[in-house]
């Protein structure tokens, strides 16, 4: 009952996350910020559907559909769809028309529709196509390998490849973090010194505008409200 929520890595450097997830007896979430965009599908009432969701700057509620299936590819920083800005997407989606179980449509053809197990081979057909690109400064800035290029030019091409700056996803990332921390059974002031923050007050702002709980909340989830998926972002995060 609830959301469940299934989730797994991948070994392509497009891809940050796969998941999947199962609705039942919920009517929303709340929706964790996150620095990715995604390629979503959902089914329910026997209608599949499918949309791009951009970056989330901030947690905010969500309806939940219930008795639906979802499955999402989320995109590593750095990879982006040339035709669709990442920049116009940030806290908004596009729905991707004419979805069938078989069938999606992008960029004038027709595309098997993707699952969990085979979402890579999905994702490296996007890439020979030109349907979404790379652009390898976004690693080398999270890295701190960047080229040498004036600060300018590195934090426009970040934004023009993430939708976001680079103090944002910091931001988001460390957020997250410690809400998987605080999940775990960290102390919330170990947290604060493991993480950077200046003290509790200010951890606990972060994650009320990014996870949209507290401290205490986390530590016992609400089933009636559940949160979307949160894990450890694997890219490093921005100095």
């Amino acid at each position: 009952m609830g959301l469940e929520i299934e989730s797994r890595p991948s070994e392509l450097p497009h891809i940050e996350r796969v998941w999947r997830s199962r609705s039942s007896d919920v009517a929303r979430m709340t929706s964790v910020a996150t620095s990715h965009w995604e390629l979503v599908f959902w089914e329910h009432d026997g209608q599949v559907q499918a949309a791009v969701l951009g970056p989330e700057p901030k947690a905010s509620p969500a309806p939940v559909p219930g008795d639906a299936t979802f499955f999402g590819i989320s995109f590593a920083l750095g990879t982006s769809m040339p035709h669709v800005p990442v920049s116009r997407l940030v806290g908004g989606n596009v729905e991707i028309p004419d979805v069938t179980r078989r069938s999606v449509w992008l960029k004038g053809s027709a595309w098997h529709v993707p699952d969990y197990d085979n979402a890579e081979a999905f994702v490296r057909r996007m890439v020979r196509e030109g349907i979404v690109d790379y652009d390898p400064i976004v690693p080398a800035v999270l890295d701190g390998t960047a080229p040498a290029v004036s600060e300018r030019t590195l934090q426009r091409r970040f934004v023009a490849a993430t939708g976001l700056t680079q103090g944002a996803v910091r931001q988001i990332h460390r957020a997250r973090e410690a809400a998987v921390l605080i999940q775990e059974g960290v102390p919330a002031q170990d947290v604060v010194h493991l993480l950077g923050y200046f003290d509790q007050p200010h951890l606990a702002r972060s994650l009320k505008r990014y996870v949209g709980r507290t401290a205490t909340q986390l530590s016992a989830p609400d089933a009636a409200e559940p949160l979307s998926l949160l894990y450890k972002p694997s890219s490093p995060t921005p100095a």
